[in-house]
């Protein structure tokens, strides 16, 4: 396995912002997975797992730390019976197209979220019902100390959250699902890509939702639209017109234009109608939003 000194975060995240990363690697077993543990221990480097890069916004001035893309047996999946077992790093795409060849259901929902296994278990993702916490049965978590495997109230999974911290890598998880007809699997997942496709901006560059879904009559992306804004932009970024709750990258936009359109969006969002909007994207170096 090689370490490179130095990647672009641009190139790792779907919106495609970021400086550079201190070092970068993709092990392809849990013996390099270990290897590149031990070297950030012992450069006291912070680690860091991204994925397919989706629902990651990284600062413009870069990120000292080790960032790690899964991949080879890591990103590997399996069927036995009825559990599905992924590696960190496997698709979703790839998962869920292993589930429908066995006749598995339960998993469908996502279709709807372009990650991984691991991202999955890391914000307990979901959509259109169901989350990873409704089908984990545990993962396995690998840190420089060593690793174990963890069930979902050891992961503390609740709304698209967890208690892993970084320098933590879900490595292996395991799925419990149910006998499906795949027909009936291909027509959900059809009906699902259709109904995204018509509400969300799925051809353009975003990192996928920007807050979660208040406790409040109106979810996250409503709200914002009735703020006005749909269309609004800074610098380079974009509020989707399409979906007031995702942000675009419209062009040469930065990761500092996506936080001033946050913050707009959140000062609008508490004075129209006093909620704090708590954002879902995961932030990666040294940045924060402005207090309101």
């Amino acid at each position: 396995m090689k370490i490179v000194e130095t990647m672009a975060l641009a190139r790792l995240t779907t919106i495609g912002t970021g400086g550079p990363a201190r070092a970068f690697a993709k092990p392809t077993t849990i013996a390099e997975l270990e290897q590149a543990l031990a070297w950030a221990e012992k450069r006291h480097l912070p680690v860091a797992a991204v994925g397919l890069g989706s629902n990651l916004l990284a600062s413009d001035d870069g990120v000292e730390a080790l960032v790690l893309r899964l991949a080879g047996d890591l990103a590997a999946v399996r069927v036995e019976g009825e559990t599905l077992t992924a590696g960190g790093g496997a698709t979703n795409a790839v998962s869920l197209h292993q589930a429908r060849a066995a006749g598995l259901g339960g998993f469908e929902f996502a279709c709807a979220i372009p990650g991984t296994a691991g991202g999955g278990v890391w914000m307990n993702a979901g959509a259109y019902g169901s989350d990873w916490s409704q089908i984990l049965v545990r993962a396995r978590v690998v840190t420089a100390a060593g690793s174990g495997w963890l069930t979902p109230a050891e992961l503390g999974l609740s709304y698209r959250h967890s208690e892993l911290r970084h320098g933590q890598v879900v490595a292996e998880v395991e799925y419990r699902l149910a006998p499906r007809p795949p027909e009936e699997i291909k027509e959900t997942i059809s009906a699902l890509i259709a109904q995204r496709k018509a509400t969300q901006p799925t051809n353009k560059r975003t990192f996928g939702s920007v807050f979660k879904n208040p406790d409040h009559e109106l979810g996250a992306g409503r709200m914002l639209e009735e703020s006005g804004l749909k269309g609004h932009a800074i610098g380079g970024a974009l509020i989707s017109p399409k979906h007031a709750n995702f942000i675009e990258n419209a062009g040469s936009a930065t990761t500092a234009d996506a936080l001033e359109l946050m913050a707009e969006a959140r000062r609008r969002a508490y004075e129209q109608f006093g909620v704090e909007l708590e954002h879902e994207v995961e932030f990666l170096g040294e940045i924060e939003l402005p207090a309101l």
